[in-house]
C-alpha cells in the first residue's frame, strides 16, 4: 500500500518550465536591463549601449514577434533602434571634413 505513495513527484522534482532557462536572467530582468541601457545610450556610448539594448530587448521577448510581448522588451528593442540609429548618424556627421570640434 505505501509502495504507489508520491512516486509521481518523486521521479521528476523539478518541472521543466522552472529548469528550462536557469542559464541566465529572466525574461522580464532583460528587459529592464534593455530599457536602462537604451535610457544610458542617450547620453553616452551610444553606438555600444544601443545593439545592447536591442540584443536585450529580442532575448526578452523570447526571440520571435509572435504572441504576447512585455512592455518593457518592446520599449528597449526601439529605444534601441532609436538609439543606435543616432549614434550612426553623429559619427557620420562627425567623419565628414570640416566638421571638426575646433
Amino acid at each position: 500500500m505505501m509502495a504507489g505513495f508520491g512516486q509521481g513527484t518523486r521521479r521528476y522534482p523539478r518541472s521543466r518550465s522552472r529548469t528550462g532557462s536557469r542559464s541566465g536572467p529572466d525574461r522580464a530582468t532583460l528587459g529592464i536591463i534593455g530599457v536602462i541601457c537604451a535610457i544610458a545610450g542617450f547620453f553616452v556610448l551610444g553606438i555600444i549601449l544601443g545593439p545592447v539594448a536591442i540584443v536585450c530587448g529580442w532575448l526578452a521577448m523570447g526571440r520571435s514577434w509572435a504572441g504576447t510581448r512585455p512592455v518593457p522588451a518592446l520599449v528597449a528593442l526601439v529605444l534601441g533602434a532609436i538609439d543606435t540609429l543616432l549614434a550612426v548618424i553623429w559619427l557620420a556627421g562627425a567623419a565628414t571634413p570640416g566638421s571638426g570640434m575646433f
